[in-house]
């Protein structure tokens, strides 16, 4: 099946991640005086696989280079006006836009259907079937009011909200058509007595059977919204329109939703793994001083990583800069920065080999949640399907000019476990989600 954009971007985005950490490893063996012949063998095996991974992702680049093309053009060239049509378009997929070219042009027409009553043929064909003005600002959408959003107009909010690099992105949320929805839980491990089970077997011996735990937890959608204000000399600007209600709208609701992710508290809210009872809070060294980080803190904090399935990674606050920049293990440096030829990687580096994003969502130096190690295939999020909702009302602020939008979306999440798990073997239990303590 043919990759859509969204997918060949996450798809590239993984291969660079992947050769970047092979292209670490790689550096930090050609650069050392002297190598054994077990990691000679192994330079002859990273170059080979750098060069495999070099070819696919060219050929990912190309590919995608190739269908951004194909979309510009469509959007060039197959949106045509229409001479004695009331300025509406032809569209290539009506049924996505309803006839609009932008966020703005729709919000617009929202706009002047309440103001002026002039209401834009288009928005009837976006399902809405009343035959009089008034009706037409009432009852629509699960709010109770507004518009039905054309379906890539809500995605584009919702891309923006959910890009990958931030913490919501990286949870891969489900769509769900209800309010609420049961997350699958299932908490035993190969290694433990609990669930499905792998047995030895004697010739023609009877077959024991396991049983496999998985349970279901009912989660409900929490109302996140961003609640914009335009002017009405911002209402006669379409691109100023467009980036106040669609690029820093679809960011807001992503900062907002991803801060939920970490430091929910699970009251009208997602739950934050932050405030999980799955978290590990790794203890300080004895003796540290405040406002330090120490190797043997992250090697602590990285022994209790439960590495089962997706990809860890550090989560940081760039206050810590400092201190990583000081860290090594013999000669060699803890924290390696992307170099000049990866500027275009979403990460910031790596750490012992994984990758570090620094952000806003992580707490300042010295204090728990300025450093952890994540795994966000161990949280689940969901989002409501299709339940974009769009209001506008001119009333709130008629005084001051002003003209309100409202976007809401539902959303719920937390960590799948309910604890840290314990080992196979040894006492160091393990987490998707580890913290430093308060220093």
């Amino acid at each position: 099946m043919k990759k859509n954009l969204k997918e060949l971007r996450a798809e590239l985005a993984a291969k660079k991640t992947a050769a970047r950490a092979m292209l670490a490893e790689y550096n930090a063996l050609t650069k050392k005086a002297s190598t054994t012949e077990a990691e000679a063998a192994q330079i002859i095996a990273l170059d080979g696989k750098l060069n495999t991974a070099e070819d696919e992702v060219n050929a990912l680049a190309a590919e995608l280079e190739a269908e951004e093309t194909t979309k510009r053009r469509g959007e060039t060239f197959m949106a045509v006006r229409h001479a004695g049509e009331g300025g509406r378009t032809n569209e290539p997929d009506p049924a996505r836009t309803f006839g609009f070219h932008s966020p703005a042009e729709f919000a617009l027409a929202v706009y002047h259907a309440q103001v002026n009553n002039a209401v834009d043929e288009r928005l009837r064909n976006g399902g809405l079937e009343a035959s009089t003005p008034t009706t037409y600002q009432q009852g629509q959408g699960s709010s109770g009011e507004g518009f039905l959003v054309p379906p890539d107009f809500s995605k584009t909010v919702w891309d923006l909200a959910t890009d990958e690099t931030d913490l919501l992105g990286m949870a891969n949320p489900e769509p769900t058509a209800s309010n609420a929805v049961g997350k699958p839980k299932d908490e035993t491990t190969p290694w433990g007595s609990a669930g499905v089970q792998c047995y030895w077997g004697a010739e023609a011996g009877l077959y024991k059977a396991s049983t496999a735990q998985l349970t279901a937890e009912l989660m409900t959608l929490h109302k996140l919204y961003a609640f914009v204000a335009a002017t009405d000399e911002i209402l006669a600007d379409a691109p100023m329109l467009k980036n106040r209600i669609t690029i820093q709208s679809g960011k807001a609701i992503g900062w907002t939703a991803s801060e939920a992710v970490m430091w929910g508290n699970g009251a009208g809210k997602p739950t934050g793994f932050m405030n999980s009872p799955a978290l590990i809070t790794v203890a300080k060294d004895a003796g540290q001083a405040t406002g330090t980080i120490t190797v043997n803190n992250l090697a602590n904090i990285l022994a209790h990583m439960l590495r089962v399935g997706g990809r860890p990674l550090w989560i940081a606050n760039q206050d810590i800069i400092p201190q990583l920049i000081q860290l090594t293990i013999g000669n060699y440096p803890v924290w390696i920065p992307i170099s000049a030829g990866m500027q275009e990687s979403p990460w910031d580096g790596f750490i012992l080999g994984y990758p570090v994003k620094f952000t806003e969502h992580a707490q300042t130096l010295s204090t728990s949640g300025d450093i952890t190690l994540v795994n966000m295939s161990g949280y689940y999020a969901a989002t409501k399907q299709g339940g974009i909702d769009f209001a506008e009302s001119m009333h709130l602020y008629f005084d001051q000019g002003l003209t309100a939008f409202r976007w809401t979306f539902r959303m719920a999440g937390m960590p799948y476990l309910s604890k840290p798990m314990q080992p196979a073997k040894g006492a160091t239990t393990k987490s998707h989600f580890i913290a430093l303590a308060s220093r």
